[in-house]
């Protein structure tokens, strides 16, 4: 084949990782983008690092690839297995803080992708950018790798390190009825072991790693995704559900009574259970976070700090606080613990077990009353609307200048957000495709349909098209 006649697809180089189909993301460019990833470490002074993988079909492959050419570069390339990428951050810690994941998280398993750290830290936008225009250096001059098929190995070992790490972190003084959905991640088996040896009443669902994902797409996040958990929650009148993505980052819980708590609650409670022990420390969340967390982190006497969309901002962030932030977290389900306890990075399980180490506390407290202080916003999920091939930037320049003429604060962190008194909306570029996210929140369904429509007239006069798909998404 000649490679050179294949076009080198820049666009699954995003923001905070890369990531896109594997009709795109193809041995050959996993290849070429193994040499952009080692020179990064080289430059850097790296001598050592660790690759995990997920459960999608093509990841044990792309693993092998990439200590490949670790090897024939010499650099130091130790295979962890399919395992979590919070289990991969943990191990990385003995290996200089290095490691490659190969993950798509929660996408379809028709994706693939890769996450990487480098001395402890994810790289930032233009350092992906980077590895972008070193692989198409080396794409131009690559000789293929013969690989032989490679099966899905869990190596206990580095399981067993990091149950141990978990186990000595968290005490339980009581024991939990359990529901635990894997949604047939590589975080779901691990995740089990830890629950049963901490004393729990544990039923599985999905938790054996599966790359052809039967049932649907590892997303926790999307609410037709947790029927069977939330079914199985009530049937076994369980007393908290717990679901994790396609890599074990993100989190989900469902509460006794089959609620699923949205991350804006989530949040509240982490706030409230880090300024206890941190008073007066600060709380960060992302701009498609609710007002409720900053109202909550104000309350509490915390300091509330909003930054851009995206986990590697926030583990970013947080690393660089130098401890005066103890917790971050993101709508998306990231939730990032800084306060002398965790390791500061998003773990899913992690954020679970310390929710069951909170209501332990006291003899008889259920998450819905844990809960309670913080009631369920009025809102949209993220909502894709297409750009209509028309410049982002264009759309987002006027929606702020209109917004002028409105009582809101504007943020412009990350796209375009309002807040009013008693909700916020947001209009923002994706940084995977061609359209825009937006999302809308506010205290009564009245106050929601009123933000709304207010981001519609600001658009309608000029990019009808948009408005009308806003108002299509209801």
């Amino acid at each position: 084949m000649n490679l050179k006649n294949k076009q080198f697809p820049l666009q699954i180089f995003r923001a905070y990782d890369i990531r896109g189909k594997i009709s795109l993301l193809t041995p050959e460019i996993v290849q070429a983008t193994a040499y952009g990833l080692v020179d990064q470490y080289q430059k850097a002074g790296q001598t050592r690092l660790v690759i995990g993988y997920d459960a999608r079909l093509s990841s044990p492959e792309y693993a092998e690839i990439i200590r490949l050419v670790c090897e024939e570069k010499g650099l130091s390339a130790t295979i962890l297995g399919c395992c979590s990428t919070p289990l991969l951050y943990f191990i990385a810690r003995q290996f200089d803080g290095n490691g490659i994941m190969l993950t798509a998280s929660h996408n379809p398993k028709t994706d693939n992708g890769i996450k990487w750290i480098i001395q402890g830290e994810p790289p930032c936008p233009d350092k992906i950018q980077q590895v972008g225009k070193s692989a198409i250096i080396a794409f131009d001059s690559l000789e293929s790798l013969v690989i032989q098929p490679v099966q899905h190995e869990i190596v206990v070992k580095y399981c067993l390190e990091y149950q141990h790490a978990l186990l000595n972190d968290i005490q339980l003084k009581r024991s939990f009825k359990v529901v635990l959905d894997g949604l047939n991640g590589s975080a779901g088996r691990c995740a089990a072991l830890i629950l049963k040896k901490l004393g729990c009443d544990l039923t599985t669902i999905r938790c054996e790693a599966n790359g052809h994902f039967p049932d649907h797409a590892p997303d926790p996040s999307q609410e037709k995704h947790l029927v069977k958990l939330r079914n199985t929650v009530l049937e076994q009148q369980a007393d908290i559900g717990i679901a994790l993505d396609g890599d074990g980052d993100r989190l989900v819980l469902i509460d006794e009574k089959g609620t699923i708590i949205s991350a804006d609650r989530m949040l509240s409670l982490f706030a409230e259970m880090c300024l206890n022990t941190h008073p007066g420390h600060e709380v960060v969340y992302d701009v498609k976070c609710s007002t409720m967390v900053a109202n909550t982190v104000r309350h509490l006497g915390g300091q509330a700090k909003m930054i851009r969309t995206g986990s590697s901002f926030l583990r970013t962030y947080m690393s660089q606080s130098q401890g005066k932030a103890v917790f971050g977290g993101e709508y998306a389900g990231h939730y990032v613990f800084n306060d002398g306890r965790g390791f500061g990075y998003d773990d899913g399980l992690y954020a679970a077990l310390r929710v069951l180490e909170y209501l332990s506390q006291q003899p008889d407290l259920t998450l819905s009353q844990a809960l309670q202080a913080y009631p369920e916003r009025y809102c949209t999920e993220d909502t894709y609307i297409s750009t209509h091939s028309i410049e982002p930037a264009a759309v987002l320049r006027d929606v702020e200048i209109k917004s002028q003429a409105l009582d809101a604060q504007l943020s412009k962190i990350d796209g375009i957000r309002l807040d009013f008194e008693d909700g916020f909306g947001i209009i923002r570029a994706s940084n995977t495709g061609e359209y825009f996210t937006v999302r809308f929140d506010a205290d009564n369904p009245l106050r929601l349909n009123h933000i709304r429509h207010t981001f519609v007239s600001m658009l309608s006069d000029r990019y009808p098209q948009i408005a009308q798909d806003i108002l299509d998404a209801q």
